[in-house]
């Protein structure tokens, strides 16, 4: 039977960013898959990581800039980036505008599956 998520867990963080996590850990107790809806101010970054999870970033409004060993990419609104398990990655909003965002990783986001440096 279908279960309704009636509505998100507020996740805190640093730095001005909101994060609403849907399904994942933290909400529903799901360990597969996280759906989180994220909206960071402009000029918002975040520490480099390396995580233990795929993720799959949809840029809803404004642009979110990724940055990896391979390059820099300027995700826009409409558009979708996919990074890997293991793969270095840099997120940061510097446009005035900022940007929301859904975040979808797999399995489940959790701090210490980020390996966040410091």
């Amino acid at each position: 039977m279908p279960e309704l998520i009636a509505k998100p867990t507020r996740i805190p963080v640093p730095g001005g960013k909101i994060i609403d996590e849907y399904v994942g850990r933290v909400n529903t107790g799901e360990f597969a898959v996280s759906i989180a809806h994220m909206v960071a101010p402009g000029g918002w970054q975040e520490p480099a990581q390396t995580p233990e999870f795929d993720e799959v970033t949809l840029v809803l409004r404004g642009m979110v800039r990724v940055e990896t060993q391979t390059g820099v990419l300027d995700v826009r609104a409409g558009q979708a980036v996919l990074t890997r398990a293991g793969e270095r990655v840099r997120y940061s909003t510097p446009e005035d505008e900022g940007a929301e965002y859904l975040a979808v990783c797999l399995p489940a986001f959790a701090v210490e599956l980020a390996h966040r440096e410091a």
